[in-house]
């Protein structure tokens, strides 16, 4: 049975903090289950709270800085006051970006492990899941291996991965393009290996070009039927994510959950 859909709203960051609850709504018309949070642009987490429950709209997963620091105590506030408004658990806390220049070296990689396992202690200890989400910097090659597979090694068993399949597939093109070598990158095989640390996938489309647009899902070179039937079975949401757009963002954001529930590749509210 495939997944259920989702869309983070960092694609559409500039309807949110114009208009929030229209823009929500919109979501939920369109046919979406969930949402991924990037802040409360916009609105704060007492009315975001209220406005997902009565949209029924899921709260996947929050992507935040992580509880460490001075980032700390206004970070866990925030999600308090969220988990109190909607009385339930907590949402996922991901991680969405390290410095790509750690990602360079070995024990680069263990400074970025490090910090997401100490994050992770605090988070368990309030009952709630630590993942990070990776963009290309994740898969370069040090010491033979992709940095993701020293990320597994090094991090705790229970900090999980949001794979971003689209900078799996970005993150290999560059490899070959750059060094020749004949290593490739299939996000298919990526997901496949992870298996059951992969909960959520970031779904997107386009070029494969780190400064190019993207497109709707379904209109790049992204082979996303093999991504699916790799996550067969482990992946809890299919997250539809667009970082910028080279036509309108709310027309992909629609051709996107089309294009995935027409293919029969995750379920939405209008199958």
């Amino acid at each position: 049975m495939p997944a259920p859909i989702a869309l983070q709203l960092y694609t559409i960051r500039d309807a949110t903090a114009k208009d929030f609850a229209a823009s929500l709504q919109r979501v939920a018309d369109i046919g979406y289950l969930g949402v991924e949070l990037a802040g409360f642009s916009g609105t704060t987490p007492e009315a975001a709270a209220h406005l997902f429950r009565h949209l029924d709209l899921k709260v996947v997963a929050a992507h935040a800085p992580l509880p460490l620091g001075k980032e700390q105590k206004p970070l866990l506030d925030s999600l308090r006051n969220y988990c109190s408004a909607v009385a339930t658990a907590c949402p996922r806390l991901v991680c969405p970006w390290q410095p790509p220049e750690l990602f360079q070296t070995v024990e680069g990689i263990r400074q970025v492990c490090r910090q997401l396992n100490a994050a992770n202690s605090e988070l368990l200890f309030r009952g709630m899941a630590l993942g990070y989400h990776n963009h290309w910097a994740e898969f370069t090659l040090v010491d033979g291996r992709p940095a993701y597979e020293w990320m597994a090694e090094f991090l705790e068993a229970d900090v999980f991965f949001e794979v971003d399949t689209y900078w799996v597939k970005t993150a290999g093109s560059e490899l070959l393009f750059r060094s020749g070598l004949l290593f490739r990158l299939d996000p298919a095989e990526v997901v496949r290996k992870l298996g059951e640390r992969a909960p959520l996938l970031h779904i997107k489309d386009g070029p494969c070009l780190r400064d190019a647009p993207m497109t709707a899902v379904g209109q790049g070179v992204m082979d996303i039927p093999a991504i699916v039937a790799a996550a067969e079975g482990r992946t809890e949401w299919m997250i539809v994510e667009l970082d910028s757009c080279a036509t309108d963002m709310w027309k992909a954001v629609e051709e996107s959950y089309r294009y995935l529930i027409e293919k029969g590749l995750a379920y939405g509210r209008k199958n």
